[in-house]
């Protein structure tokens, strides 16, 4: 038995353009509603509202951006283990969108959300930032 598969994931053509020319909650917006299943619009818009100190649509957000993700690695082959590795870019948008639920559920006083989420990046993505994005 050899290594754990490392799950590697795309985002659709043109969005992470759109989403790097994009500036904010509106434009943000448009690029997820151009591309629905852009994992990294999911996971900007839940930064927007944490910045703007809306954890309540922030939480939402991300959860979008998580549970599309645990989707699209299912069917990328993830069976419940292996690495998502932050190194490629577009597992990162997955990656953010569970750390930013973490760190969202934290902020609604759902602590063991927030443990279960920094607990699950660690395991997929050992090589992401301490922040988990």
């Amino acid at each position: 038995m050899g290594e754990p598969l490392a799950i590697t994931i795309q985002e659709p053509e043109g969005s992470l353009e759109a989403l790097a020319e994009a500036s904010g909650p509106e434009e943000l917006k448009a690029v997820a509603g151009r591309w629905p299943e852009c994992l990294a619009a999911w996971a900007a818009l839940g930064d927007d509202a944490f910045e703007r100190d809306e954890p309540v649509m922030a939480y939402a957000y991300f959860r979008v951006g998580y549970h599309r993700g645990l989707d699209r690695i299912r069917q990328s082959g993830w069976r419940g283990m292996g690495a998502v590795p932050w190194a490629h870019v577009p597992n990162r948008g997955f990656l953010t969108s569970l750390a930013g639920l973490g760190r969202a559920a934290g902020a609604i006083g759902e602590a063991d959300e927030a443990e279960r989420c920094r607990s699950f990046v660690a395991e997929l993505a050992p090589d992401a930032p301490a922040s988990g994005g």
